[in-house]
């Protein structure tokens, strides 16, 4: 899941730079640039639903009060049509807006610092030429004091994001096979992957940017509006460790693959970004996530038939099974399988199996959806049972499920499912997401 271009303010100067308008372009230029927003996310972040597309106004909700993305459309005035080219680097690889002080860290510049230079031009003439200026202003931001004051950021910086030079070192150096190294500059840059899958120290910095930092890089990244954060290393039974190049391929063009489908925060970015890569560069991501070593030693999971047996022979005496039989069998089958990129599997999913069953349970309360993109014409939503199913049968069903099929899971408890239920943002559902 992106933060995008978050923070970029215009000043409100008189005139844009003349060599915005008036400079001729390389054939393609524009369009290039539209591909390295779609590799950056950044309509994901700045296109807020029922607004004009990148001018902002999209609410991030953090521990110290709501942050709104800003109008990156290049209106002059609201948005960001006075800055120069330089400007505009020096605020996606740094964190500097054109007025000096700092972006909040929710804008992942350590991660925009490994752009080179001919994406960022590319990116800048895109913004400048190939984006139509929305004079709007997104809502103010919603911060505590005193945090909301910036000049703290500058310390922040300093101590935690990289120089451009130092960033750019640490990716492009790390594989000879030039695969692996295009899928590394797109995961550790661009993509921004760490952002959300990377685990965060209590200062908010990412405790590993890089595969060169450990496994603490792509290892999950806690809990983000009740869903989990899943790994991208390869555990075996929660991260990718039995996916296959091109069940990851698969995953990210269309939101869905024989293990598993897209749900809470990377639905957008599939919607938005991913479903538009190019082949290669989905392969070279699937690649490079591929070599990353697991971070933690797990116990292989191995199917295990004893549940299958148990609900066909009619035998509902578990706690959830009877539930499980009303509500999920059908999609998901007695066997647990799914059926393929229709009803993800709950059998050896990884997300059944973290130790945190806060995805899970969010998904059987709130619903879910499969949007129908250009990659995959169908559409597909699981309903939420939070008004039908008490937080005891909630709980049951989620306990049956990670202890069936060799999910072998902890199950969880009423309480957990009530805080959850209760925890749940509003108006959040991917259903909500602007057509393509």
């Amino acid at each position: 899941m992106g933060l995008g271009l978050l923070g970029i303010v215009a000043a409100t100067l008189p005139t844009r730079p003349a060599q915005a308008d008036d400079a001729p372009l390389p054939a393609g230029l524009i369009e290039e640039g539209h591909y390295q927003a779609v590799l950056g996310d950044c309509a994901a972040c700045h296109t807020q639903p029922g607004r004009p597309p990148y001018s902002g106004g999209m609410p991030f909700k953090l521990p110290i009060g709501t942050i709104y993305s800003t109008n990156i459309s290049p209106d002059p005035v609201h948005g960001i049509g006075h800055y120069t080219e330089a400007e505009f680097a020096r605020a996606v690889q740094l964190g500097i807006r054109k007025d000096g002080s700092a972006l909040y860290p929710a804008m992942p510049y350590p991660s925009y610092a490994r752009l080179n230079k001919a994406d960022i031009h590319a990116l800048y003439v895109y913004f400048q030429r190939g984006v139509t200026p929305q004079p709007v202003d997104p809502p103010a931001n919603g911060l505590i004091w005193p945090l909301s004051m910036r000049w703290p950021l500058h310390i922040w910086r300093w101590l935690f994001s990289p120089s451009i030079q130092s960033a750019q070192l640490r990716t492009n150096n790390q594989f000879s096979d030039p695969i692996l190294a295009r899928g590394a500059y797109l995961v550790e840059g661009p993509g921004h992957c760490g952002a959300c899958h990377s685990p965060r120290s209590i200062t908010l910095n990412e405790k590993a940017q890089t595969a060169k930092d450990g496994p603490l890089f792509l290892s999950g990244g806690g809990v983000v509006e009740q869903w989990v954060v899943p790994s991208l290393r390869q555990e075996n039974r929660t991260g990718l460790g039995r996916w296959s190049e091109q069940d990851i391929v698969d995953f990210l063009r269309t939101g869905r693959s024989r293990t598993g489908a897209s749900f809470g925060g990377m639905t957008p970015v599939i919607v938005h970004s991913a479903h538009a890569f190019k082949e290669a560069d989905l392969h070279a991501i699937a690649r490079y996530l591929m070599q990353l070593a697991p971070a933690r030693k797990e116990t292989p999971w191995v199917y295990d038939p004893t549940t299958t047996d148990m609900l066909r022979r009619a035998d509902l005496s578990q706690p959830g099974a009877q539930t499980y039989m009303d509500r999920c069998a059908a999609c998901h089958r007695t066997d647990g399988a799914g059926y393929g990129t229709v009803f993800p599997p709950l059998a050896g999913n990884p997300i059944v199996m973290t130790d945190d069953a806060t995805s899970l349970i969010h998904i059987i309360l709130a619903g879910d959806s499969m949007h129908a993109l250009p990659t995959a014409a169908s559409a597909f939503t699981m309903p939420g049972f939070a008004d039908t199913l008490s937080d005891r049968e909630v709980a049951d069903v989620v306990s049956f499920i990670r202890q069936s099929w060799g999910n072998n899971s902890s199950p969880v408890k009423e309480s957990t499912v009530k805080h959850i239920r209760h925890s749940i943002p509003q108006a959040e559902t991917p259903d909500q997401l602007p057509k393509n």
